[in-house]
């Protein structure tokens, strides 16, 4: 438990953040927990338990139990414990095959009477404490030995993929200069390191604003191989496609888009999650996984991987071979599989404190502020008679919302302004009140498009977006969120609409939840809470009918 209030509070959540996760964060004391992947995380990224078991005594204001010291050592002295091998020269499988290695016979007979593991392990007939396992099988089998809390350590080399001469420019095309940021440059590297075991894969968290597009690119700068880009959304796959062809020296005839629009496979290609999990019916193949085996890729960056669909994974398990980087701002899954992140796409491997890069002036700063107002009284019955996910909504739809809306947009004359919501029809309601236009799913690509060029160039100030604009969408401009519903309190929705307003300005951001009181919404709300708090912004909450006249 963190007192927010001590002297060290700040010192103390930095320390924290590489090896704990932050579980609540009420107004006085945050509790954060330890786990095994927090700790493996930790482990893959160069920390020893002694350093950890460090931090802890020099913080805790009590004694730390002898208990938790062993448990982190014993968590932590799991990493390394199970190799993963290629076979020797003179091995004449060595191509279809790799070894699982541990010079612990406890661990090896572990593994050996494991009902799971027996359809992917064979014990070596040559070697003690070893197992075979087919190569099509790496990424399974390590997805499995995590579930059984065993982190497999992967020292199995990766292929060079098809070469591709790739630099950054000295200056853009656009005429500004390209300057790699050290957090940008130190993280690439983390990720590539000298190019040897165990190196080539892994998760890159930075802040959204930070510039993972440029952390992606140095990382093919230094590979230079053929790349196989996934992101979310059309407008993402255009974003890239525009930051390639500024920032590196590739001829634009080199750089493919496969979405719904178009089907161009280059040797940079940018691709969409939706059109390589699409399927004509739910019992039939993926069609364009074919685009992931049939083409000689080096380098996989996946762009939000906390977005990474569960079909992807299937076929991230067979991409172990290829050197894979998620980019994320954070690591935050709705589903629960950071633990499939860790296993397939690889480890953690760079963090930086959002508000590190914030003192730095990196990000904007930006002040995050809770709004709690009455329910509409044409509402109150309605919410009173209905089932708990109809109250969300009906408590998220809320028509006292819009005169809030109209009055903070009074407040801020001189911004660039973003009203983010779930509900299509509130949306609707909320950009006919304010003679704005509004982006939602169904929004043609070029419309879409012209709108956020128009945004970008002043002349539009305000604009209402549903969820498609929750990620990878450049705003620069944008200096004031207002979010008027969201998806149940989720941590990951909030990264990416609070990241929105996050690119370096010249004045500070402002990020607004507008929320029912007394309601379900309320209760939703403090997962955004533990989320801010997590990344060091005070979040203030304020009654409206009390502080403002509307």
């Amino acid at each position: 438990m963190l007192d927010v209030h001590s002297v060290r509070a700040q010192e103390a959540r930095g320390a924290l953040i590489p090896f704990a996760e932050l579980e609540k964060s009420p107004e006085h004391l945050h509790t954060y927990r330890i786990t095994p992947l927090s700790l493996w995380n930790a482990a893959s990224a160069g920390y020893t338990p002694a350093v950890i078991c460090d931090i802890l005594g020099d913080l805790a204001r009590f004694p730390v139990p002898p208990v938790v010291y062993s448990w982190i050592r014993e968590t932590m002295g799991r990493f390394g414990k199970i190799l993963m091998i290629p076979g020797n020269e003179e091995d004449p499988n060595k191509d279809s095959v790799l070894y699982l290695v541990t010079e612990t016979e406890a661990i090896f007979r572990e593994l050996a009477a494991s009902h799971t593991m027996a359809k992917y392990l064979s014990v070596s007939p040559s070697s003690s404490n070893r197992f075979i396992l087919a190569i099509l099988d790496r990424g399974t089998v390590k997805q499995e030995l995590l579930k059984l809390g065993w982190p497999v350590k992967d020292e199995a080399p990766l292929r060079e993929g098809t070469p591709l001469e790739l630099s950054l420019r000295e200056m853009s095309r656009s005429g500004k200069p390209l300057v790699i940021r050290d957090y940008q440059r130190e993280a690439a590297h983390a990720l590539v390191g000298d190019r040897g075991p165990g190196t080539g894969f892994g998760t890159i968290v930075l802040p959204c604003g930070a510039g993972k597009t440029v952390v992606g690119m140095t990382v093919m700068s230094m590979l230079r191989t053929s790349t196989l880009i996934l992101t979310t959304n059309v407008s993402a796959v255009h974003q890239w496609m525009d930051e390639l062809k500024d920032k590196t020296d590739l001829d634009p005839d080199m750089i493919g888009e496969y979405t719904g629009d178009a089907k161009n496979i280059r040797p940079v290609t940018v691709a969409t999650y939706q059109i390589i999990t699409w399927r004509p019916d739910k019992e039939a193949d993926f069609p364009h996984f074919s685009i992931f085996r049939d083409h000689g890729w080096g380098l996989v960056i996946y762009d939000e991987v906390h977005l990474l669909p569960a079909p992807v994974f299937r076929v991230t398990a067979e991409l172990q071979t290829v050197r894979r980087v998620g980019l994320t701002a954070t690591l935050v899954r709705e589903d629960g599989c950071e633990g499939d992140v860790f296993s397939l796409v690889g480890p953690k491997r760079y963090d930086v404190p959002w508000k590190d890069l914030e003192g730095q002036g990196w990000i904007a700063s930006a002040l995050c502020t809770e709004i709690r107002l009455d329910i509409d009284p044409s509402r109150e019955i309605s919410y009173a008679v209905a089932t708990q996910r109809e109250k969300y909504r009906i408590a998220s739809e809320n028509p006292a919302k819009l005169p809030v809306v109209k009055s903070l947009i009074a407040q801020h004359p001189e911004d660039h302004i973003l009203v983010i919501g779930q509900y299509i029809k509130q949306l609707e309601e909320v950009a006919a009140l304010l003679g704005c236009p509004l982006i939602t799913g169904k929004t043609p690509n070029p419309e879409r498009e012209r709108i956020y060029t128009a945004f970008r160039a002043g002349e539009l100030r305000t604009i209402v977006v549903s969820k498609v604009a929750n990620f990878a969408i450049d705003l620069p401009d944008a200096s004031v969120a207002i979010q008027i519903s969201g998806t149940f309190g989720s941590r990951q929705e909030e990264a990416q609409r609070l990241g929105r307003i996050l690119r370096p300005k010249d004045r500070d951001s402002h990020f607004y939840t507008l929320v029912t009181a007394c309601t379900v919404e309320e209760d939703f709300a403090s997962n955004r809470q533990k989320f801010l708090a997590e990344q060091g912004y005070e979040y203030s909450i304020i009654r409206w009918d009390e502080h403002y006249e509307t």
